[in-house]
C-alpha cells in the first residue's frame, strides 16, 4: 500500500463513513439546532441589556457591566461544568441540551451587549436630542432612531462573535451532549479510524461556511450606511 493509499484508508475510509454517517448527521442536527437557538436568544438578551443600560439607572448599569465582564472573562467550559454538575446540588438539575444552550446564550449576550453599547455610544448625542425635540418618547427614539443605527455599527463584531460562540457547542461533549464532534469522537474510538473526525470537519464547513458568507455579505451591504 502506497503512502497516498494509506492516507485515504486512514482519513477517508468509505466503509467507516458508510457505517457512521447517520451518527454524524444526527450530531450535526443537534449542533445546528443549538447554534440557532443560541444566536437568537443571545442576541435578543444582549440587545435588551444594552437598552436597559442606556436608561442610565446607575445600579442597573453596574449590574449589567458586571454581568458582561464576568461572562466574557469566564471560559464557557467552566460555566457548563458549573451548570451541569453544581446546580443539581442546589435543586436545579439541567440536562445537557439546556446546559449548553444556557451557557452559550449568556456568553453571547455579554458580548452582544458590549457591541450594541459601543454602537449606541458611537452615535452623535444630537441625534437623540433631535428625535426627542420632535415629540418622540425615549422608547420611540431608542427603537426607531438609535437601535437601527447602532445595530449596523455592531454588525461586524456581532457576526464574528455569533459564529465563534456557536462553534463552542462542541464543548457540550463534556456534559455528554450528542453533538457532531462528540459523535465523531465516539465513532472514531469504536472504529479505530479517524474518518468520522474528517466527516465532522466537513459537517462544520457545511454548517458554518454559508453563515460566514452571509455575514460577510451583510457587512458589505451595510458598510456604506454607517
Amino acid at each position: 500500500m502506497s503512502d497516498f493509499e494509506r492516507f485515504i484508508h486512514t482519513f477517508f475510509n468509505l466503509e467507516v463513513a458508510a457505517r457512521y454517517w447517520p451518527d454524524i448527521l444526527s450530531g450535526l442536527g443537534v449542533t445546528a439546532g443549538i447554534g440557532l437557538l443560541v444566536a437568537v436568544s443571545g442576541l435578543a438578551l444582549g440587545v435588551a441589556l444594552a437598552v436597559l443600560r442606556a436608561m442610565q439607572i446607575r445600579p442597573l448599569s453596574l449590574l449589567i457591566i458586571a454581568f458582561a465582564d464576568i461572562l466574557r472573562a469566564l471560559p464557557p467550559l467552566v460555566l457548563m461544568i458549573i451548570f451541569f454538575f453544581a446546580f443539581p446540588l442546589i435543586g436545579m438539575p439541567m440536562n445537557a441540551f439546556t446546559t449548553v444552550w444556557l451557557t452559550l446564550t449568556l456568553v453571547l449576550a455579554a458580548y452582544a451587549e458590549e457591541s450594541m453599547w459601543g454602537g449606541i455610544l458611537a452615535l452623535p448625542r444630537g441625534q437623540s436630542e433631535a428625535a426627542r425635540s420632535t415629540g418622540l418618547t425615549w422608547w420611540q427614539t431608542m427603537t426607531a432612531v438609535i437601535l437601527p443605527q447602532a445595530f449596523r455599527i455592531a454588525v461586524p463584531p456581532l457576526t464574528n462573535r455569533v459564529i465563534a460562540i456557536s462553534k463552542n457547542v462542541a464543548l457540550g461533549s463534556v456534559v455528554a451532549l450528542s453533538e457532531v464532534l462528540n459523535n465523531a469522537q465516539s465513532a472514531s474510538s469504536l472504529s479505530a479510524n479517524p474518518t468520522p473526525l474528517t466527516m465532522a470537519a466537513f459537517a462544520y464547513l457545511l454548517l458554518f461556511l454559508p453563515v460566514m458568507l452571509a455575514a460577510r455579505r451583510l457587512e458589505r451591504r451595510w458598510q456604506w450606511k454607517v
